[in-house]
C-alpha cells in the first residue's frame, strides 16, 4: 500500500499528519480507508522522524462522519479490504497503541464512528465550527466497548448515555464544557494550534511519553475485549430486519420505524 487513495500522510518537523481524504463523503470511511489509516499509524509508529501524530479530515466540513453508509447500502458492507475483514477494531487499537501522542484535529463533523476516533485519540483540539455526536441507534448500529465504555470514562456515565441515547449534536463549545475536547480555536487556527501543542510535546522524553500513555491505557484495556464481543454481535445484528430498516431509512432520508422491535 505504497500509494494511498483514501488518506494522505505527511511529516513536517516531527509531526505526522494523517488526513482522511474523502471530503465528497464527509470523510466517512470504507474498508480501504480503514486499512490505509492502520498502515499510516504504523508508519508513524516506527518512524524516527515522528514524535507526535495528528489525525484530521480533508476540507472544512467534516473530520469524519463514521462508516460510509452509502457504501453499506450499495454493497451490504464497507467494501473490500486487504485481509477480507473490516479492520475498524484494528484501527481503534493502533490509535491507542501507537507509543506517541495522537492528537485529533477536529475540523468539522465528528459523528458516529468518526466521533469514536477522536475520543480514542490522546488529545482533541477542535475548530469552533466542529460538531460532535453519535448516530448508531438511528441507522441500526452501535459501538460497545471503547466507543461507549471508554467514552463514559472521558465525559462521565450520564453524559455518555446522553450522547448515545439522545443522539444530540454538540457544538465545539459544549464538547469543551463536557470534557470531550481539550481546546477550541477558530477554524483557521486549527493546524497552527496542533503544531504548537506538538512542538511542546516534541521537547519531552519520547520514552516517558510512551510509558505514560501505556500506563493510562491500562485502566481501560478491558473495553477492547468487550468491543470484540460487540463486533460479533454487530455483524449478526446488521443482517436483521431491524438494522436493515435503519440503514434503508438513512439512505431514503426518512425517519426509521423501529416500533415493532420494542418488545423483542
Amino acid at each position: 500500500m505504497s500509494e494511498f487513495t483514501d488518506i494522505t500522510y505527511e511529516v513536517e518537523d516531527g509531526l505526522a499528519w494523517i488526513t482522511i481524504n474523502r471530503p465528497e463523503r464527509y470523510n466517512a470511511f470504507r474498508a480501504r480507508t480503514v486499512d490505509e489509516l492502520v498502515m499510516a499509524f504504523k508508519r508513524a509508529w516506527v518512524s524516527d522522524e515522528v514524535g507526535v501524530v495528528a489525525l484530521t479530515g480533508a476540507g472544512d466540513k467534516a473530520f469524519c462522519a463514521g462508516g460510509d453508509q452509502k457504501q453499506r447500502m450499495e454493497t451490504g458492507d464497507y467494501g473490500p479490504s486487504q485481509s477480507g475483514l473490516f479492520e475498524v477494531d484494528a484501527l481503534h487499537r493502533v490509535i491507542r497503541d501507537t507509543p506517541k501522542p495522537v492528537v485529533a484535529a477536529v475540523n468539522g463533523l465528528a459523528i458516529g464512528g468518526g466521533h469514536v476516533l477522536h475520543v480514542l485519540c490522546d488529545l482533541t483540539i477542535a475548530a469552533d465550527t466542529a460538531q460532535f455526536g453519535q448516530n448508531g441507534p438511528r441507522v441500526g448500529s452501535f459501538d460497545a466497548g471503547l466507543g461507549s465504555g471508554y467514552l463514559a470514562r472521558v465525559v462521565g456515565e450520564k453524559r455518555a448515555r446522553e450522547i448515545w441515547f439522545m443522539l444530540r449534536r454538540l457544538s465545539a463549545q459544549e464538547a469543551l464544557e463536557w470534557g470531550l475536547v481539550n481546546k477550541v480555536v477558530p477554524a483557521d487556527r486549527l493546524r497552527a494550534e496542533v503544531r504548537a501543542w506538538a512542538d511542546q510535546m516534541l521537547q519531552f522524553s519520547p520514552t516517558a511519553l510512551k510509558v505514560l500513555k501505556q500506563s493510562m491505557n491500562t485502566d481501560t484495556e478491558h473495553f477492547v475485549s468487550i468491543g470484540s464481543m460487540a463486533y460479533t454481535t454487530l455483524k449478526l445484528f446488521g443482517e436483521t430486519p431491524e438494522a436493515q430498516e435503519g440503514i434503508a431509512a438513512f439512505n431514503e432520508k426518512r425517519q426509521p420505524d423501529f416500533t415493532k422491535y420494542r418488545g423483542a
